[in-house]
Order: C-alpha cells, then structure tokens, then sequence
C-alpha cells in the first residue's frame, strides 16, 4: 500500500501552511486512492501542549502519515542541522513528485555526498532539489526557484503566490552566475538556511 507523508511546521502556537498541506494531501489522495472525499487536517492537528513548557524547541515537527485515510500524528521537536556545502549529483531517473515514505533512492544519492552536507540533484541537466529542500538562487535582484524540482513544496506554493520567488529552468551551465542559494521546505523558513554560489560551497568534488 501506498503511504505518505505531511510534515508540518508548528511554531509559536501557530501552524504553517495548513492550507497547502491540506491541498497537496488532498491532490494525492485524489491520485492514488479515486473514492477520497477531502479531508482538512485542522480537525486532526493539535498543537502540543509541552511546546508552551519552558525549555522545550518551539519549533515543532508535526509529521501526518496516511494513505486512503490519516493514519497516524506524531510530533517531536525540530533542530536545524546546517547546510553549508552541497553536491551536485546527476540522477536522470529519480521521481519524487508525491511525498511519499518510499525514499530509498533519495538516500542512496544522499550517501554519495562525500564530505558535503548534502546534495544537490541535476534531472535532465536541470537543477531540481536538494535531499530534503526546495531551492532558490539570487540573482542580486529577484529570487528563483527551479521550474521543475522533484517535488512542488507547501512553502514553495505560499512563496510563488506571494510574488516573492519565480519559477525558472535552471541548469548547470548558469548556477555560478547567482549569487546566493537558500534552501527551504515546511520546516525550514524561507532564507534561513543560505549560502553564496561557488565552487567551493557547490561542486562536483
């Protein structure tokens, strides 16, 4: 049986981007399991009540297993692990697109990152994402984000809605010409992990 996965940020009492959780979750149920009725999250999230002690994260890790139906919400706390060197590895046959549990080829590309903090995947000469983010490069200007990335993240739809990323082909051949990277996904606020564009922090070695 297919399963799947939400992980959901809960921060400060508040939880983010429920409403394109909701919707992905929603579109892949639709996909994978044709009699689904939607379903909204809101009624089987809660905010944990030791977030609030002293001395706990407040940063929480909400994770929603589920296939047909919602089976399973754990929470635990969140730490940041930084990111301050990637890989470029060539992967033309991995597909990503709905967030499954089935990540073995994920990690098998992830395990080749060498002395990396992780890696970041070329699909058909294209940038895609890296082993657990979306992507997005400054140009001095403007932030984009790869127009075809292995999967389409819930910050990443709040952020193409806002104006504030646009989507781009982005290969190889124009990486070095950015001057920034950040990386994001639901539990990584936008811009919070950055690093600036060159051989020495991105490369193939």
């Amino acid at each position: 049986m297919c399963q799947f996965i939400e992980t959901i940020r809960i921060e400060n009492g508040q939880i983010h981007n429920l409403s394109y959780h909701n919707h992905r979750l929603n579109e892949t149920r639709a996909h994978f399991f044709k009699d689904s009725q939607p379903i909204d999250l809101a009624n089987y999230i809660k905010i944990p009540v030791a977030e609030q002690e002293k001395d706990t994260p407040n940063r929480i890790k909400c994770r929603v297993l589920y296939a047909q139906f919602v089976e399973e919400i754990t929470y635990a706390p969140y730490r940041l692990h930084p990111v301050h060197t990637l890989k470029l590895i060539n992967c033309d046959e991995i597909s990503y697109s709905y967030k499954s549990t089935d990540r073995d080829l994920l990690n098998k590309l992830h395990n080749q990152r060498g002395e990396a903090d992780d890696i970041l995947i070329i699909k058909n000469d294209l940038l895609t994402d890296t082993s657990i983010a979306n992507i997005a490069l400054f140009d001095g200007t403007h932030w984009y984000t790869p127009s075809a990335p292995l999967l389409k993240g819930t910050q990443r739809a709040s952020l193409l809605e806002q104006g504030r990323l646009f989507e781009k082909p982005l290969t190889i051949d124009n990486l070095y010409s950015f001057q920034q990277i950040t990386l994001f996904n639901a539990m990584i606020p936008f811009g919070e992990v950055r690093l600036p564009v060159n051989k020495a922090q991105i490369s193939f070695s």
